[in-house]
C-alpha cells in the first residue's frame, strides 16, 4: 500500500501540495490528474526518492520494484531489442554470471539456473520482441540502433524497457502521447494484466475510462481520491460540487442576514449587545469556498473570412517524396462542415496525406483542385519547434497581428491560459502543454477555413482538450484529424477514413469498429468468397421448400450460440449492476476514513474479481456473436442469393 499523511511538496515559489493525503492499495490502476503544472510528475518524483517532502510523510513496502519510462533516450548504437532488455538490470547482471557458473559446474550451475527461471529468463527475448511489436516495431526495425529512430520513437522503446521490468510499482506519465491509435489498444490492454500497482498520468480520458478503477485528483494543493473510472470521478465531483455550492450558497445568505443585523443595529443601544454577538458569529463563521468547475479555457475559431466549396478536392492524386510513392489513387472531396477522422497504423501515410492537403509537399500526380479562398490551418508537432524561444506569446501573437491594440491580444491570449505576466515571459521553458496551447492560438488568430490537425491533443491537459472539442464543433469549415485520442475522435469526426495499403479508403464502421478490427488482426484469415454457389448454377435458386428446410437447420446449428449469449448478456447485466453497487459503496468517503481497512480490502478484492470476470464474458459475447455472425453470412451466401 501506498499513503501520504499531511503532505507538503514546495517548488521554487509555488506550494505544489499542503496537508494532502491518500491511500493506494496494492493491485490498484490509479489515474493521477489535474490541470498542467499542478504537480503531477513531482509526486512521481517523490516516490522514486528523486525529491524529498517538504513535510509529511509518504511511503509504500521496502520491498517494492518501481518501473517508469525513462524522459531521455542516449544516441546509442545498441539494437532496439537489446537496448530494451538492458533495462532489466537484474536480468543482465545474471546473465554476465552464467561463464563463471558453467565454469564452477555442479550446485553452483544448478542454482544459477534456477535463479534464471525465476527471472522467466527463458522467454526473455521473445516477451521484449512481443512488447516492442505491439508498440509499432517490426522484427526488422528491432534489430535497428536506437540512434536511428526519432525521439518520439525513441520514447517508444523506453516505454518497452519499463513494461518489460519486473516491478511492483509501475509509474507511466502521460504514455499515448507518442503512440498511435493501435499502439493506444494495445497498451491498455497490456496494462489491465498487469499485476502489480499502477498509477499513469493522463489526459486521455477513454484510455482512463477502459483502465484505471481509481482516481487522485491534483485539486489545488490537495489530493481528492475517487473509486471507479474518469467517467465515475466525473459524476462523483460534480455532487460534490453541487454540494459545495449548497454550502457556499447557504452561508452566503447566513453571512448576508447577518451582515445585515450588524449594519442596522450596530449603534443602537437597545441592539448593541445582540449586534455584537452577531459580529463574533460572522468573524467565527469558517468561509466555504464556491466552486471553480470551469476549466479557465474558453475559446471559438473565428468565423473564416471566405467559405468555398469544394475546399480542396483530389482525384487519382499520387503522394510520396521523390521517386518513393506513399500513397496512389487518392480521392477526396472536402467541403465545408466535413470532419474526417484519419485510422492507420504508423508509417502509413496519415501525415503524408496531411502534409499533401497543407501543401507542405506537392502530389506527384493527379489532379488536385484547391479553392481561391482556401486558408489552412495546419497544426502538427513541429509546429512546437517552430516557436522562438527567446520570444513572448504575445510578441508571437504580436507578428502576426500587425496594428492590433496589445489588451485586444491579452485578452485572446488569455482564453488559451495565458494571463498576467505569463504574456510576456519567454516560450523556452514552457511546458509542452502550454507550447501546444501557444500554437494553437496561433492557428486560430489566423481564420483558417480547412483545419488539418495531426496529434493535436499531446502534452494538453483534460480541460483544454474539451474547450478543443467545443470550439471544432462549432468551427463552420472543414477539419481532417490524425489522433489517438478516442474521445476526439468520437465527439468531433462525422467521417472515418482508412490509410493503409497505400491507398485512402472510407471506413464502413465507427471508431469501435475499428478498434474490435485492430484486436482481431491475428485472428485466423477467412477463407475468400468464390463466384460460384454451392450447386454450381447461380442462375438457379433453391426451392421454397428446401429453403424451409435449410432455414430450419441453420436454426438448429445456431440455437447453441443463440443459448450462450443469451446467457453471457444475462450474468453480465447481473454482474454489472454488482459493480455498481459496489462503485457506490467504494464512494463513500467515510469508508477511507473511519471504517476498518479489511472492509475496504473486502470491496476493492470484489471490485477487482468482478471486473475481470466481466471482461472475460464480453470476450466470450465477442466470440460466440461472431461465430454466429459468420454462420449467417455463410447461409445468406449459399441460400438466399
Amino acid at each position: 500500500m501506498i499513503t501520504a499523511q499531511n503532505l507538503e511538496l514546495i517548488r521554487g515559489n509555488k506550494s505544489l501540495l499542503k496537508d494532502a493525503n491518500m491511500r493506494v492499495h496494492d493491485g490498484q490502476k490509479i489515474g493521477l490528474i489535474g490541470a498542467n503544472g499542478s504537480g503531477k510528475s513531482s509526486l512521481f518524483g517523490l516516490l522514486k526518492g528523486e525529491l524529498h517532502a517538504d513535510a509529511g510523510d509518504i511511503g509504500f513496502p521496502v520491498h517494492w520494484r518501481i518501473s517508469s519510462v525513462d524522459q531521455e533516450t542516449p544516441s546509442i548504437v545498441s539494437a532496439v531489442l537489446d537496448y530494451t532488455i538492458d533495462g532489466d538490470s537484474e536480468y543482465r547482471d545474471l546473465e554476465a554470471e552464467k561463464a563463471d557458473a558453467e565454469v564452477a559446474g555442479g550446485d553452483v550451475l544448478a542454482n544459477w539456473h534456477h535463479r534464471y527461471e525465476a527471472l522467466n529468463g527463458y522467454s526473455m527475448v521473445s516477451r521484449a520482441a512481443q512488447l516492442l511489436a505491439g508498440l509499432g516495431f517490426d522484427h526488422q526495425a528491432q534489430q535497428q540502433p536506437v540512434s536511428s529512430f526519432s525521439g518520439g520513437w525513441r520514447m517508444r522503446v523506453n516505454l518497452a524497457r519499463a513494461l518489460l521490468k519486473p516491478s511492483e510499482l509501475l509509474l507511466l506519465d502521460e504514455p499515448t502521447n507518442h503512440l498511435d491509435l493501435e499502439a493506444v489498444v494495445w497498451l491498455e490492454r497490456w496494462l489491465k494484466r498487469y499485476a502489480g500497482t499502477l498509477i499513469v498520468i493522463s489526459h486521455d480520458r477513454d484510455f482512463l475510462d477502459n483502465l484505471v478503477d481509481g482516481i487522485i485528483h491534483f485539486n489545488g494543493a490537495s489530493l481528492d481520491t475517487y473509486a471507479g473510472n474518469y467517467s465515475s470521478f466525473e459524476r462523483q465531483r460534480g455532487e460534490r460540487l453541487m454540494l459545495q455550492q449548497a454550502v457556499f450558497d447557504k452561508q452566503q445568505r447566513q453571512r448576508a442576514h447577518l451582515q445585515a443585523f450588524v449594519d442596522r443595529f450596530r449603534y443602537q443601544a437597545t441592539k448593541a449587545r445582540q449586534a455584537q454577538s452577531r459580529v463574533k458569529a460572522l468573524e467565527k463563521l469558517q468561509a466555504a469556498a464556491p466552486i471553480h468547475a470551469a476549466s479557465g479555457f474558453d475559446f471559438e475559431f473565428f468565423e473564416p473570412d471566405e467559405l468555398c466549396s469544394p475546399l480542396v478536392s483530389f482525384d487519382q492524386v499520387q503522394a510520396g517524396y521523390g521517386d518513393t510513392v506513399i500513397l496512389k489513387h487518392i480521392h477526396l472531396n472536402l467541403l465545408p462542415g466535413s470532419r474526417i477522422g484519419l485510422l492507420g497504423r504508423n508509417g502509413a501515410g496519415k501525415s503524408t496525406l496531411v502534409k499533401l492537403l497543407a501543401g507542405v509537399i506537392q502530389p506527384l500526380c493527379g489532379d488536385v483542385d484547391r479553392g481561391r479562398q482556401l486558408q489552412v490551418g495546419y497544426f502538427d508537432q513541429q509546429q512546437l519547434d517552430a516557436l522562438d524561444l527567446e520570444a513572448s506569446p504575445l510578441l508571437h501573437l504580436q507578428r502576426i497581428a500587425e496594428g492590433v491594440k496589445e489588451q485586444e491580444l491579452r485578452n485572446y491570449l488569455g482564453t488559451f491560459g495565458f494571463r498576467g505576466d505569463a504574456v510576456l515571459a519567454p516560450v523556452g521553458p514552457l511546458s509542452g502543454g502550454e507550447k501546444t496551447r501557444l500554437a494553437l492560438a496561433l492557428l486560430v488568430w489566423q481564420r483558417p477555413n480547412l483545419l488539418l490537425l495531426d496529434e493535436p491533443t499531446n502534452h494538453l491537459d483534460i480541460d483544454m482538450r474539451e474547450a478543443l472539442i467545443l470550439a471544432l464543433q462549432e468551427f463552420p469549415g472543414a477539419v481532417v484529424v490524425v489522433s489517438h485520442d478516442r474521445h476526439l475522435l468520437h465527439t468531433v469526426v462525422d467521417e472515418l477514413y482508412l490509410v493503409a495499403n497505400g491507398e485512402v479508403r472510407p471506413f464502413d464502421g465507427d471508431l469501435d469498429d475499428y478498434q474490435r478490427l485492430q484486436i482481431k488482426s491475428t485472428a485466423r484469415p477467412q477463407d475468400s468468397d468464390t463466384e460460384e454457389t454451392a450447386a454450381g448454377d447461380s442462375s438457379r435458386a433453391p426451392d421454397r421448400q428446401e429453403q424451409k428446410r435449410m432455414q430450419a437447420e441453420f436454426r438448429r446449428q445456431a440455437g447453441p450460440q443463440r443459448k450462450k449469449i443469451s446467457a453471457i448478456e444475462k450474468k453480465m447485466a447481473k454482474l454489472e449492476l454488482a459493480l455498481e453497487s459496489l462503485a457506490e459503496q467504494l464512494a463513500d468517503p467515510a469508508l477511507y476514513t473511519d471504517k476498518p481497512v479489511q472492509e475496504l480490502n473486502k470491496l476493492m478484492k470484489a471490485q477487482g474479481e468482478g471486473k475481470n470476470e466481466l471482461q472475460t464474458l464480453e470476450e466470450d459475447w465477442l466470440l460466440i456473436t461472431e461465430e454466429l455472425e459468420e454462420m449467417t453470412v455463410e447461409f445468406e451466401r449459399q441460400f438466399v442469393g
